[in-house]
């Protein structure tokens, strides 16, 4: 079994699609961790494709934004703004299913999770080597994904010792140690590679890599000006920050 396991997609439907179409033939099943709205131009037709073809979805702090289950004052400004925008693009059945999605799910000896397992409503961002290593106690499987921070990467605990690989892309799965694993981001990355990046939990090799799927850029931006959206949202895309 494997799976393509996809956060932060952000409303950004041509980094989805290459993404979609990059997982076609390498994985069995579509996980979201979150965030398949807010920023980006296309938030409808983003979540129609991800209610389609994901076997399961967890809910991110914009989907909680969107549906009136967060407070607006979280947000910065640009944020606010998108999430703002995004709600009016948004039909009632659109709104309901965002409402409808869990907080964290677990799957396959995993844990699917937007931010942090350990108080997931909280928004908290996994960073830094002591970030990752403290949740491990909130969560039971033995890998936990994680999004949110936009910048993938990889923490373990076990009988060796801990470690912390920021810009992870290939992860072996040792036999005793755990796992807390951020997939990235689909469509807008933070860690200076403007590509796509999704993860591929590949269950019987024991193994997790994190792919990078260039997308039209160019049409993406042109979508957020036309908007009326954050020139700002525009412009980190093609510089990954």
């Amino acid at each position: 079994m494997r799976y393509a396991i996809l956060s932060d997609i952000h409303g950004n439907l041509e980094a989805l699609d290459a993404v979609l179409a990059d997982a076609a033939s390498r994985a069995d099943a579509v996980l979201v961790l979150g965030d398949v709205v807010g920023y980006g131009a296309d938030p409808q037709a983003c979540l129609e494709r991800v209610a389609e073809r994901a076997h399961a979805v967890v809910a991110g702090n914009h989907e909680h934004g969107v549906a009136g289950l967060l407070d607006l004052d979280w947000f910065n400004d640009r944020a606010r703004l998108a999430v703002e925008w995004t709600r009016r693009k948004l039909d009632p059945d659109h709104l309901a299913w965002l409402r409808a999605r869990p907080l964290i799910l677990e799957l396959d000896d995993a844990t699917l999770v937007h931010a942090s397992p350990d108080q997931p409503a909280e928004w908290e961002y996994l960073v830094s080597a002591e970030d990752g290593y403290d949740v491990f106690g909130a969560f039971a499987t033995r890998v936990c994904f994680v999004g949110h921070s936009h910048r993938p990467g990889a923490w373990s605990v076990g009988s060796s010792g801990r470690a912390h690989e920021p810009g992870a892309r290939e992860i072996e799965l040792e036999a005793g140690r755990r796992y807390v694993i951020n997939v990235g981001s689909v469509g807008q990355p933070r860690d200076r590679d403007p590509r796509a990046s999704y993860a591929l939990w590949d269950l019987d090799g024991r193994r997790v890599t994190i792919e990078r799927v260039p997308y039209d850029l160019l049409t993406a931006q042109r979508k957020i000006l036309s908007a009326g959206l954050p020139r700002f949202l525009a412009d980190r895309l093609p510089i990954g920050a």
